[in-house]
């Protein structure tokens, strides 16, 4: 997988970390919003939704369109499906990332990056802490401008961490009940939106899902 999907699939586990249901529709202090999203974090074991991703590369005349599903789950990681225009699985948690093949066989994407692995980790741990609802994780790693209501809230989050900065420009998500749109810049110029559809609360997950992860 390459850098730009990989961060890709990063940042939108670490934004549908911070989805939630909507509450009180007075507008909040950017501090306030921020306690009163993560306040309702650990209501829900994970979120799974339809994605579609648009690429711009520098490289490339046209963007990139793919589509596909992602679930995060507080407890094992994400499972990254990309299904057009070519089919794809990715499984993330604090190992790392690895691919697994149509046939189930799992295939490692380290590639003898060990900085750019331990950085993974580092993300998903502190997607864990979030929907735990503990806020130091994400407050060490970015800094946070919120503004709106917990039930349209908008969110940019810049890397406060050169591990993070070297390769993340920054994260614009808007929202209501879920995540609904998602603006990744990269530190080389290209972008990435992701808009979200179909977003559910997530309490059980599937025996395909649980094999995915690893679980018995």
């Amino acid at each position: 997988m390459g850098t730009l999907r990989l961060l890709g699939a990063l940042a939108v586990a670490l934004a549908l970390a911070i989805s939630f249901d909507a509450c009180a529709a007075e507008p909040a202090s950017n501090a306030a919003l921020v306690s009163q999203v993560a306040a309702r974090l650990a209501h829900a074991k994970g979120v799974r939704a339809q994605f579609t991703q648009t690429q711009t590369l520098s490289a490339m005349r046209q963007p990139l369109v793919s589509t596909g599903s992602i679930l995060f789950v507080r407890e094992r990681g994400v499972i990254w499906h990309i299904e057009s225009p070519y089919q794809a699985t990715y499984v993330i948690t604090d190992a790392g990332v690895s691919e697994v093949s149509a046939t189930g066989q799992r295939v490692s994407t380290n590639n003898g990056n060990g900085n750019g692995m331990r950085g993974v980790a580092q993300v998903s741990r502190m997607m864990r802490a979030m929907l735990g609802g503990d806020l130091s994780a994400l407050y060490s790693q970015f800094t946070v401008q919120a503004d709106g209501t917990p039930a349209q809230w908008h969110m940019q989050l810049t890397p406060a961490q050169p591990q993070i900065a070297q390769s993340i420009k920054g994260l614009q998500m808007n929202g209501g009940d879920f995540l609904q749109t998602l603006r990744i810049a990269l530190a080389n110029g290209d972008t990435t939106r992701i808009d979200f559809t179909k977003s559910e609360a997530v309490n059980d997950l599937t025996p395909a899902e649980r094999a995915l992860f690893g679980a018995p």
